[in-house]
This record gives structure tokens, C-alpha cells and sequence, in this order.
């Protein structure tokens, strides 16, 4: 677990801190590196961040911390009394840190100030020219070409491009009337319409639960961007819908995890996409959380590849039948039963869960398929330990970016080579090092909150693109609301986009 230190009631925003050094490198204020989207006004997330990289007098970069408490972090509004903005240093434990902050209120202008040894780093203090809006201000950017150049947003996404190659051409009237046809009394599906910036709604089926992952990022990006105009549907259960093979006209239906025989769109997960809008609030695992929880250096974890979680694909079950034939090379358990109750008793006893964090103790993590793709992929490749990944016909948003060898080591879906892989990895050391390290740069690279933004308004972008019709708020369909508890309202300088009339 981590803390989150409020510098809203601190005099000046500080958070105090102490410059230390390692083995008696020392530590340069100077020469230290500062850079990242949380330096830039323009860039609104729920949490914002930034890099520091130690470097010593030679110019050397660490490569070890030179100490948690190295780099002492001030973040204030200088027109206001007080600065409301919860800071957190991070340590990779590589020789970078991660600075997030999530700002509780906009400001005219924001101060960050970098110290260490009393002397400001690299070009500190950086003056965020604003107005520097919170993640709950409604004030969105009319141009979407410039917030994609401000957020630094990729041209084109491979996997969006292959996702809609199935679909030519989009009809709004014809999916309105189709989709909830074939899939709307068995499946739980919602039916958006995002018109003039605003979203609509209506849901199909009984499990609609989980849209509150959908509204929430919706609601998210209207705040930040003028949002085309678009109509779609939004799968909310776990297997992909749409068959690759299907007798029935093809529809674009949107996921949060596609397979090899689906044509299904898919998105960033539920989970991961949770993630993104909740740090610093009220979850605990992220994809900055865990680079500053990795586990111990790779030559000081054990040699015990770990795995825990439910009993929900048969191969989990092969897992552990695994672990208890070879528990010195597997530590595999159930954390609970719901799909082979049966079966409990040659498999259990369940065990307690244990922290995600405590999983980087291990140098190999197993990561198997669950109903669908498992989720915590995300999570394991930005520790600091080598992924063996299971074969699935099932993928996230991300997969095609991976290569097996370079970011992870694969192994069959049914398990056959799996103790022959974690073999490999230890006799080749050095190697599975080199992989783990790889896959950790892919997640810091690919995987932060940022990346997350410009893929869903990449993707409606080129949806739209595709639409014959405009889009129509459907009979039956309500509007999403913004939500109204912020204690701290931002006075928009920009035009507002116009109220529907």
C-alpha cells in the first residue's frame, strides 16, 4: 500500500523530503533530468505525472535509488492561499522516480518546484501557464486535431485500424434497429449516442452493472474534448459477441476484450481503464503504483514462479495440480472457487489473497487466462519480473503490440511446455532479465493514463468516420449527467460547446 501525502492544507504545498546518496555517488541537482506530460498545462488527467531521472556529477545516470527520500517535490498556485493537490514521489528503484499529482481544484498558473541537496533540479521551478484545469473541470478543448497534439497522441493505432477494417462503412439507423434484435435479450449491452458533446443511453438486458466504467470515461473525455458525433453499442459482459464466422450481417459492437474468431472492437479494459480514472482516489493498483512496488532486485527474488487468483478456466486447475506435483519450481493457489465448486476438494483449500505488490518477490509470473483474457497483464509486465503468458485466442486493446521473446515468454494453452519454459528461464538468466526489463518499458511506454485517453478518442474518431448518417438520440435513451459534488468548480475560459437546444 502507498500514502497519499494533501498539500492543500500545507503551508506552500511542500512536501519535505531528504536528498540522500548511495555508496557515495553523489547526487547532481544539476544535471538531473525532469520531463513528462504532468510539466505541460494542456494535458488534463485525473492524475497527473512526471519523470525524474538521478544523474551523478560525472553525468552518470543511477541506476540504483539513490534514495527514497532523494528529491523533495513543491507544487503551488502562487495567486492562491492555498494549493489543493495531493503529490506523490515515487521510487523505480532503477535510479527514475515518478511524480503524480492530482489537482483538486483548476488554477490560474501552477509552480512545480524540483529540489535535492537545497538546489532546484534540471530547469525547475517549471510554470504551468494555465489555466490548469482538474480532472472534474467540464471545459473541453472544440478542437480535437489540437488536444491530440497537446496530449501527444500517436497518428494512427494499429489496432484500431484493424478492428475497423471489418466495417466499411457504419449505419446508425441500421445498428440502432439490428444489434439490439440479435443481441439485446441475452447479452447486457448499452446503446450510446454522443451528440453536441453530450451522452445519451439506453441499456439492454439485466447485468448492466458495468457501465459505470463506460459513463465514467465517457463523462471523462466530454469534459476534456469536443467528442465527434457517434452511435454504438458496448458489449458488458466478458466474451467478445460478434463471430467472426457469423451467418448474420457483422456489426461493430465494442468490448473490452477481443478474440480471434470475434470481430468484436475492443477497447482498454474496464479495469485498466478504472485504474486510469480512480489514481489517487480510491484504488491502491495502477500502473504507477506498481512501478514504485517491483519487489526486490531481480538477483535477490526467488526462483519460485508465482501465480493466485479464481478457478475460472480448467487450465488454472492443470496450474496448481502443477504447484502441488512441483511446489519448489510453482507457488499456485486458488483465492476462490465459483465455477468448479465440485472441485474443490481435490484443488483447495483456498488461500488468503495476498498483496499484488508482494507477487514481484518472485523473478517468473505466470499469467493464464481466466473467463476471457486476464486482466492483470498490464500490471505484471510494469513490475520488474519475466511474464510467461499463456497462448489464448484472447487479447486486450495492447496484445498485438507485444512480441513473445522480447516482452514475454509464451507457453501452450494447455500447459505441455510450461515447466520446460520456466527451465529455460533458468538457465538463462541473464536473458529472462533482459525480457522482464523489455516488457516493464513496453508498460511504462504504452500503458500510462495518457495512452489510455488517446486510444478511446482515437477510436471514436475513426468510428465517426466511418458513419453514413448522423447520429440520433434513440426513444427511450437518457442522458448521462456530469457529476455535481465538486466542492471546487473551474471557471471555464474556453467557449462552451452549445447545449443542445
Amino acid at each position: 500500500m502507498f500514502s497519499i501525502w494533501l498539500t492543500c492544507f500545507l503551508p506552500l504545498g511542500t512536501i519535505s523530503v531528504i536528498c540522500e546518496s548511495l555508496y557515495g555517488t553523489q547526487l547532481s541537482p544539476e544535471r538531473s533530468l525532469l520531463w513528462g506530460p504532468g510539466l505541460r498545462a494542456g494535458v488534463v488527467l485525473p492524475a497527473r505525472y512526471f519523470y525524474i531521472q538521478a544523474v551523478d556529477t560525472e553525468g552518470k545516470r543511477f541506476t540504483t535509488s539513490p534514495g527514497e527520500k532523494a528529491f523533495q517535490v513543491k507544487i503551488i498556485a502562487p495567486e492562491e492561499q492555498f494549493t489543493r493537490v495531493g503529490v506523490q514521489v515515487l521510487d523505480r528503484k532503477d535510479g527514475s522516480f515518478i511524480v503524480r499529482y492530482r489537482m483538486y481544484a483548476s488554477y490560474k498558473n501552477l509552480r512545480i518546484e524540483v529540489w535535492a541537496k537545497s538546489k532546484q533540479v534540471a530547469e525547475s521551478p517549471y510554470i504551468l501557464k494555465g489555466p490548469v484545469y482538474h480532472e472534474n473541470c467540464d471545459c473541453p478543448q472544440e478542437d480535437g486535431r489540437a488536444w491530440l497534439e497537446v496530449m501527444s497522441c500517436p497518428q494512427a493505432i494499429e489496432q484500431i485500424q484493424r478492428d475497423l477494417a471489418h466495417f466499411p462503412t457504419i449505419d446508425p439507423d441500421k445498428i440502432a434497429r439490428e444489434v439490439p434484435q440479435r443481441f439485446g435479450q441475452r447479452q447486457s449491452l448499452c446503446h450510446y449516442t454522443i451528440k453536441d458533446n453530450k451522452i445519451y443511453i439506453k441499456t439492454h438486458g439485466e447485468h448492466v452493472g458495468f457501465r459505470i466504467f463506460m459513463d465514467a470515461i465517457l463523462l471523462s473525455l466530454t469534459r476534456k474534448v469536443k467528442m465527434p458525433d457517434v452511435e454504438f453499442f458496448v458489449n458488458l459482459g466478458d466474451w467478445p459477441l460478434e463471430k467472426k464466422k457469423s451467418s448474420q450481417d457483422v456489426q461493430p459492437i465494442f468490448s473490452w476484450c477481443g478474440s480471434s474468431d470475434s470481430k468484436d472492437i475492443v477497447m482498454p479494459t474496464y479495469d485498466l481503464t478504472d485504474s486510469v480514472l480512480e489514481t489517487m482516489g480510491r484504488v491502491s493498483l495502477d500502473m504507477m503504483s506498481v512501478q514504485a512496488n517491483t519487489g526486490p532486485p531481480w538477483e535477490e527474488k526467488n526462483t519460485t514462479a508465482i501465480w493466485r487468483g479464481r478457478d475460472s478456466r480448467k487450465e488454472r486447475l492443470e496450474l496448481v495440480k502443477m504447484s502441488r506435483k512441483f511446489p519448489e519450481i510453482i507457488d499456485a493457489a486458488f483465492t476462490n472457487f465459483f465455477f468448479f465448486k465440485h472441485d474443490e476438494s481435490l484443488y483447495g483449500p483456498i488461500v488468503k489473497h495476498i498483496s499484488f505488490f508482494d507477487f514481484f518477490k518472485s523473478k517468473y509470473q505466470i499469467n493464464i487466462d481466466g473467463t476471457v483474457a486476464a486482466y492483470r497483464l498490464p500490471y505484471l509486465l510494469a513490475g520488474n519480473s519475466l511474464v510467461l503468458k499463456q497462448d489464448s485466442i484472447y487479447y486486450e486493446h495492447f496484445y498485438n503490440e507485444l512480441q513473445p521473446w522480447k516482452h514475454f515468454v509464451p507457453f501452450k494453452n494447455d500447459l505441455s511446455d510450461l515447466m520446460e519454459k520456466l527451465q529455460w528461464a533458468k538457465d538463462h538468466d541473464e536473458e529472462a532479465k533482459n525480457i522482464a526489463k523489455a516488457g516493464q518499458e513496453f508498460a511504462r511506454n504504452a500503458l500510462m493514463g495518457d495512452h489510455i485517453f488517446c486510444y478511446y478518442f482515437k477510436l471514436f474518431q475513426e468510428y465517426a468516420k466511418l458513419q453514413v448518417s448522423d447520429p440520433k438520440v434513440r426513444d427511450g435513451m437518457e442522458k448521462v449527467v456530469q457529476p455535481d459534488d465538486d466542492l471546487f468548480p473551474c471557471n471555464c475560459h474556453r467557449t462552451k460547446v452549445k447545449e443542445e437546444l
